[in-house]
């Protein structure tokens, strides 16, 4: 059975030098600072997350389960990367099962350390992740162009 996430004082700890390291442009080139404005507050939160590309698209993955950043991206529909000087408001749509389950294969043989968090492992057939999908939501960026007007981030 896979870990349920908990954010303890060394994630904590990690998440502050990622998001430096994101904010000087010197984290790997997939660590990206991600923001999206709060469904209840209306303030922007940031985390650092890695933004995974396949097939000239980029992709978004929840890898510890709907965290408040999902819910926050469902609700606004939109989020903001950030990285050194770039920064771009994109459109996140969420994808159903089996159109995650590839991007969920692929974000786990490229992600290990959050394997604990998923019950399939990166040898497992796409079936079985797209059984795990609904537990790990995955959000297509899609260019600003075809964010609907009036929504902003």
């Amino acid at each position: 059975m896979a870990d349920t996430y908990r954010l303890r004082e060394g994630r904590r700890l990690l998440n502050a030098l990622v998001r430096v390291a994101v904010r000087l442009g010197v984290a790997p080139k997939r660590f990206y600072l991600l923001t999206v404005r709060g469904r209840k507050s209306g303030r922007p939160h940031s985390i650092p997350i890695i933004v995974l590309s396949r097939g000239g698209e980029r992709w978004l993955v929840a890898p510890y389960g709907e965290r408040a950043w999902v819910r926050n991206a469902r609700a606004a529909g939109q989020v903001t990367l950030s990285r050194g000087d770039l920064r771009e408001t994109l459109a996140a749509r969420e994808v159903g099962p089996e159109e995650a389950a590839p991007i969920l294969k692929q974000y786990l043989s490229e992600t290990p350390i959050t394997r604990r968090f998923f019950d399939v492992t990166p040898e497992s057939p796409l079936a079985d992740f797209a059984y795990e999908a609904p537990r790990h939501p995955v959000f297509r960026l899609v260019e600003p162009a075809s964010v609907p007007s009036g929504k902003s981030c």
